[in-house]
């Protein structure tokens, strides 16, 4: 069984191997913790691996000579219209763990299923009709066709800004209705959109540059590119492999009090459009509670559990915020943290207790949080704030 190992066929096979191994890891991982968003990465690192095989294949001799050639064009590695609603649905499950797939979700794999049918129809005219190859008769890939290559690109583009639209979706849902958000804008989801942006870059670029995608060409840089950025992917997926607590469809109930689908979500945000209120008795209310409740030291704290001691909805109490101090909920309650630390620096604490643990003391949760809350709103560090007030 010839197999040339050169440079450019043995890096791939490397990302390929790799790419088998972590998809097995991933979906053990899966199946041992329930674990929904690992089963759709695993998914997203298996289809990787396909992708890369051709050109690993190619380099190494095996797509120029036969019985191989014969074989390997009608097996679909490139499964452009798989890719990116496995990377969506990830995404999906991954920030909201109250997402189910259901049968609409099924639309998403139509291009793919369509595309799946036609090479079946390819193999079985060629290998059982015809006997000969006709649809390959120009010796050309059909995976590597212009018009399949482009609308894959932009089925990747597409769904990667849907990606970002769930994710940004996440985020402002998140400070409007939790006093912990920072702690549950977990990096690894940040660092795998960027990642997701860079391998459309590229691809975009390498189209550009390298636009006879049926030919070897420059291509074996960009399936390099590729595959590193895989192997990151993988590895910190594996790492990393966490689910949210917070769901939006928990977020919907706390912003509205009743639950919401997908294309209500950004509604939410939209406070414009809700009664106008006489703002300044329920302010009152609100700095009261802040003041003298000190309800701001519950690091759990909720736009909910608010909304109870001010006997109203959330949907009032978010109003009131964001009207009212043009703030979401997040940064208010944790202004009054802030506010709090500083009171007990000014009366000598920090003599006494860390920085740290004054913190906690006033309710937040980790000190990245704290560093970043305490700088939003003094425009200092903590340290820089003591340096320049009490040394």
């Amino acid at each position: 069984m010839y197999f040339s190992f050169d440079f450019k066929s043995s890096m791939l096979l490397i990302f390929v191997l790799h790419a088998a191994v972590f998809s097995m890891l991933l979906l053990s991982k899966a199946i041992q913790n329930e674990h929904k968003p690992s089963y759709w990465l695993s998914a997203f690192i298996f289809f990787s691996g396909l992708y890369i095989s051709p050109f690993m294949l190619g380099y190494a001799g095996w797509y120029s000579r036969q019985p191989y050639r014969d074989i390997l064009f009608y097996f679909p590695f490139q499964q452009l219209f798989l890719l990116p609603p496995v990377l969506y649905i990830y995404v999906k499950t991954l920030l909201d763990e109250s997402f189910t797939f259901n049968p609409r979700h099924f639309l998403h794999f139509l291009p793919w299923f369509g595309y799946f049918v036609y090479s079946l129809i390819v193999f079985v005219t060629d290998k059982a009709v015809l006997d000969y190859a006709y649809f390959y008769a120009d010796g050309m890939d059909k995976d590597f066709s212009s018009w399949y290559q482009i609308t894959g690109f932009i089925s990747l583009a597409t769904y990667s800004i849907l990606c970002l639209r769930s994710y940004f979706t996440y985020k402002e849902l998140s400070l409007q209705t939790v006093s912990f958000a920072d702690a549950i804008m977990f990096g690894w989801i940040k660092r795998f959109l960027i990642a997701l942006l860079m391998i459309l870059i590229l691809r975009g670029l390498f189209f550009i540059l390298n636009p006879e995608w049926d030919q070897f060409g420059k291509k074996f840089w960009y399936y390099l590119s590729f595959s590193i950025l895989v192997y990151y992917i993988s590895i910190s997926g594996y790492v990393n492999a966490i689910q949210s607590i917070f769901t939006l469809k928990t977020a919907s109930v706390l912003a509205v009090s009743s639950p919401i689908n997908e294309q209500e979500e950004s509604q939410l945000l939209k406070t414009a459009s809700f009664i106008d209120i006489d703002i300044e008795p329920w302010k009152n209310k609100l700095e009261a509670l802040m003041i003298n409740e000190k309800i701001y030291e519950n690091p759990t704290l909720t736009l909910v559990d608010v909304a109870q001691q001010m006997e109203t909805s959330p949907k009032r109490v978010s109003q009131i915020i964001n009207q009212g101090y043009e703030m979401n909920f997040n940064d208010f309650v944790n202004l009054y943290r802030t506010l709090a630390v500083i009171e007990q620096i000014k009366s000598g604490n920090h003599s006494l207790l860390t920085l740290l643990a004054i913190a906690f003391e006033c309710g937040f949760n980790s000190k990245s949080t704290f560093n970043r809350a305490f700088k939003k709103h003094t425009k200092l560090t903590p340290k820089e704030y003591l340096s320049q007030n009490y040394y």
